[in-house]
């Protein structure tokens, strides 16, 4: 009798528990990765020592502000998103300069890489941009086309960065109830630094309004109740030849994040094993090998 009550008290729990696609152990925690266009490490500095980046402020002091060296490719935003969200080289992702390009490998970007290992229906994976020309996805030959077929939401050219921010907020709500993967780029220091110079005002007010709109989607993480659950990375595709309107050579760029765990100072082809690490993807497994390692170990 005490055997039959138990299976029955059995059978009716786990008629009532809901069924989990991941189990709770392999349940990854949220990542949002944000890339500042154009942000170059010294400037970054310059304003936090002014105060001028609250928001960057306090997620570095829940986690960490690192230096962040660009290897592997030219100084410009193409190929280094292209490391960014590949962790490799302009040999192996195709992206060598902004004009000289072929389509990332399939299977090789961040995006697909985490559909890959928990199946779609158990992650949502979202690519947001305010520049349409840096990440063509419309044709089997341009960088983003694997990328944009894998993602849930893959949407390029939305403008201004305001307007990538409140796309954000927006797909954040839809999915505050799933594991996600965001990654959301701004793209006004970029544009003011070609049009005014690396020390004019101009860039020095869009590197405040970068902060200001990583601050709206910590403020929405909150609001939503899911924070807590929730890695942010902060970085940048590369930053400007000091006091120009260039950036022939600018490898400095810097990394920061809430990431309790603490991060090393690095190379941005870290970046993606960093954030397959956090998610609870085996880094060590991944064919061809990525060139960087995480940088919390």
């Amino acid at each position: 009798m005490k055997i039959r009550c138990l299976l029955a008290v059995l059978l009716l729990f786990c008629a009532v528990m809901p069924a989990y696609p991941i189990q709770p152990s392999e349940t990854p925690s949220n990542v949002v990765l944000i890339g500042w266009d154009g942000a170059q490490l010294n400037h970054v500095k310059e304003c936090l020592g002014r105060g001028e980046l609250p928001n960057i402020k306090k997620l570095s002091e829940e986690g960490a502000f690192v230096e962040i060296d660009v290897q592997g490719h030219q100084t410009e935003t193409e190929p280094g998103f292209a490391q960014i969200l590949t962790g490799y080289d302009d040999e192996v992702s195709g992206v060598i300069t902004n004009d000289r390009y072929t389509c990332i490998p399939k299977g090789y970007t961040v995006f697909e890489r985490i559909e890959d290992h928990f199946g779609k229906d158990n992650i949502v994976t979202v690519g947001l941009f305010s520049k349409g020309h840096r990440f063509k996805s419309d044709t089997p030959d341009k960088p983003y086309y694997n990328a944009a077929k894998s993602a849930d939401v893959f949407r390029n050219g939305l403008g201004e960065d305001e307007d990538v921010a409140a796309q954000a907020k927006k797909m954040l709500a839809r999915y505050k109830d799933r594991p996600f993967f965001f990654f959301v780029q701004f793209a006004d220091a970029d544009r003011k630094g070609h049009s005014k110079g690396e020390n004019s005002v101009e860039y020095n007010d869009a590197l405040i309004t970068y902060d200001k709109l990583t601050g709206d989607i910590i403020n929405e993480l909150k609001k939503l109740g899911i924070y807590d659950k929730t890695i942010i990375y902060v970085t940048a595709d590369h930053g400007f030849d000091e006091g120009s309107c260039g950036h022939s050579y600018a490898p400095y760029v810097f990394m920061s994040t809430n990431d309790p765990r603490g991060i090393r100072q690095g190379f941005q082809a870290d970046v993606t094993p960093t954030v397959l690490d956090r998610m609870g993807i085996d880094t060590g497994k991944i064919n061809p090998p990525l060139y960087g390692k995480p940088l919390t170990k």
